[in-house]
């Protein structure tokens, strides 16, 4: 039987949420599954594929149940480094391994350049590193207009215009920000602004984690072992080229994961992906 229990860790700037599943007397190392903006539930699934081992989730600082003390309007990769760096001492496991998607890619790649002896094992999937791609120049600037629209006008016409540019194939064109808006109605995001400020996407995150380059010297000499993922369904997309690009760098080749994007969800946040061949290649991946 897993047993959860929820805990919390004061660190500096947030107290953060995290959830301990306690599975069986397995010696294999603690798996650590982290995401971002995303939080702890979007795990609920693929955590249920790995009862040999303890799982560990969170949700990052100002996402869901992990509330700021401080009064920043944004994070930082650095930032989100560190509180995994606290979250695996207060664990006191030993190396973990460790999956982690989307923006969580980007804080456990700084988490490892400057703590590698804190991970055996990371598994990249889909670092959104704008910073790192050919169109960077565009790509940056795109985000950039994200979050300018969100302080402008709110959170329906920000998120349509991410939705818009997490979905674009290819390299982003020069004329990309001269193209007109999306509507949001046509996301189903609401056209009224509701006066809030704190989405955790476009308003704390979204320029950090794109414009932030990772430390390529200390990954390549790490003693963790660097896996970098990339979905099967969403080849072209910027988070898929972020993978590639980042493998690239660290002379590796992008490991294929079933699903795009959201491949390991399993109804969570209403998105669907493959949660039971996802976990079976993650297996794979791990155990090579």
């Amino acid at each position: 039987m897993t047993e959860l229990t929820t805990h919390t860790l004061e660190v500096p700037g947030a107290v953060l949420t995290y959830d301990v599943r306690r599975n069986g007397t397995s010696d294999a190392p603690v798996l650590l599954l982290i995401a971002l903006p995303m939080g702890a539930a979007g795990f609920g699934t693929l955590s249920r594929y790995f009862t040999d081992r303890m799982v560990v989730t969170y949700d990052p600082r100002g996402v869901e149940r992990s509330r700021r003390t401080d009064d920043a309007a944004t994070s930082t990769p650095e930032e989100h480094a560190d509180d995994l760096h606290r979250l695996i001492s207060a664990l006191d496991p030993g190396p973990v391994d460790l999956f982690a998607s989307s923006g969580g890619a980007i804080s456990a790649l700084a988490l490892v350049a400057r703590h590698p002896e804190q991970v055996r094992t990371l598994v990249a999937h889909e670092p959104p590193a704008a910073a790192v791609l050919p169109d960077r120049e565009f790509a940056l600037a795109a985000n950039r207009d994200i979050h300018q629209t969100y302080l402008r006008s709110g959170l329906g016409p920000a998120m349509a215009k991410f939705i818009a540019i997490a979905s674009h194939k290819g390299p982003i064109p020069a004329d990309y920000l001269e193209q007109p808006a999306p509507d949001p109605a046509m996301f189903g995001l609401p056209t009224e602004d509701d006066g809030s400020r704190n989405d955790p996407m476009v308003g704390q995150n979204i320029v950090s984690l794109t414009h932030y380059e990772p430390d390529f010297e200390a990954l390549r000499t790490a003693s963790t072992r660097i896996v970098v993922a990339a979905g099967a369904e969403s080849t072209g997309e910027l988070a898929n080229r972020g993978a590639h690009a980042v493998a690239e760098r660290l002379g590796t080749t992008p490991v294929t994961f079933p699903g795009g994007h959201a491949g390991f969800l399993g109804g969570e946040y209403g998105q669907m992906g493959e949660p039971e061949a996802f976990a079976v290649r993650l297996r794979e991946v791990l155990a090579a």
